[in-house]
């Protein structure tokens, strides 16, 4: 099964929850308050921590990067965010943040050796990844220095394949077609997560339906809005081929390493779920597609 669609999602599905700790834990947002950004809100803090590896990213690159996100709502943030913090002190801060999240998380657990050993499986994964799309999250992420603890390492692998992988998918909807509030209107069409949840990338009313409007032209979408045949095989295609472009971490992991990290952080997963820190509904899909 290494590097087959259904595998390669199931690392996805594995490691999104221990990346996206950062955005929501509350030793996160301290550390974000400590660096001077306005907590009241998650975006200040969620521009920084992502953006950051790219450098004092402008707003043309940080529109590309945040791609599913409205451009009026990115240039709300970015650059700005580089007023209150340079990138070196927000990489610093976030790696603290990850630290605090996740000895809140799970305790002294981060110093035994299942955790070191999950750490380097993934590790071996993520330098597999290969350079990347230029300019790309995965890119900038994969050219970062290596933390030393373990616990650190596990989740800037995480960060490395999560990236390289929406880096890939953003060429596979660009490839269907899709802009990017195209690509929205249309997951959330074939259910992945409802219609109030993509609210949040904030292209309004006006965009949606024009978008609604364009993919029905095009037989995608049926008059109420959900997905025809046709556009739930497209975007069926987009996800395979998200799914191959992600494929070599884990063919260079081999099958055998695949299948202990998938049991070395099942108990985490579990954990990180059940906290109750991540929302229930989220843009990606999880455990939707």
């Amino acid at each position: 099964m290494t590097g087959e669609p259904a595998g390669v999602r199931q690392m996805w599905h594995l490691l999104e929850p221990l990346h996206a700790v950062l955005y929501y834990a509350p030793e996160a947002f301290e550390e974000a308050a400590a660096l001077g950004y306005d907590t009241q809100e998650r975006w200040p803090g969620y521009f920084a921590w992502r953006a950051a590896p790219l450098g004092a990213a402008g707003v043309r690159d940080a529109v590309r990067t945040f791609h599913s996100f409205a451009p009026a709502m990115v240039e709300r943030y970015v650059p700005g965010v580089w007023a209150t913090a340079g990138p070196e002190a927000v990489l610093a801060a976030r790696l603290r943040a990850v630290d605090r999240s996740y000895r809140a998380l799970f305790g002294d657990r981060v110093e035994r050796p299942e955790f070191a050993e999950a750490a380097a499986l993934a590790r071996r994964a993520a330098q597999a990844a290969g350079p990347g799309a230029p300019g790309g999250l995965g890119a900038a992420n994969s050219a970062l220095p290596w933390p030393d603890a373990p616990h650190l390492v596990l989740w800037q692998a995480a960060t490395v394949l999560r990236e390289h992988r929406g880096d890939g998918h953003i060429a596979a909807l660009a490839g269907a077609g899709l802009d990017p509030v195209e690509s929205l209107v249309s997951f959330a069409a074939v259910g992945a997560a409802p219609t109030e949840v993509f609210a949040s990338r904030e292209w309004g009313a006006r965009a949606w339906d024009a978008a609604r409007r364009r993919l029905r032209e095009r037989g995608l979408l049926t008059a109420d809005g959900t997905s025809t045949d046709a556009g739930r095989e497209l975007r069926a295609r987009v996800e395979l081929r998200t799914d191959e472009a992600a494929a070599a971490p884990w063919r260079a992991l081999g099958e055998p390493g695949r299948e202990r990290l998938v049991e070395l952080l099942g108990q985490p997963w579990l954990e990180v779920i059940g906290s109750g820190l991540l929302p229930a509904e989220n843009t990606l899909g999880i455990g939707k597609v």
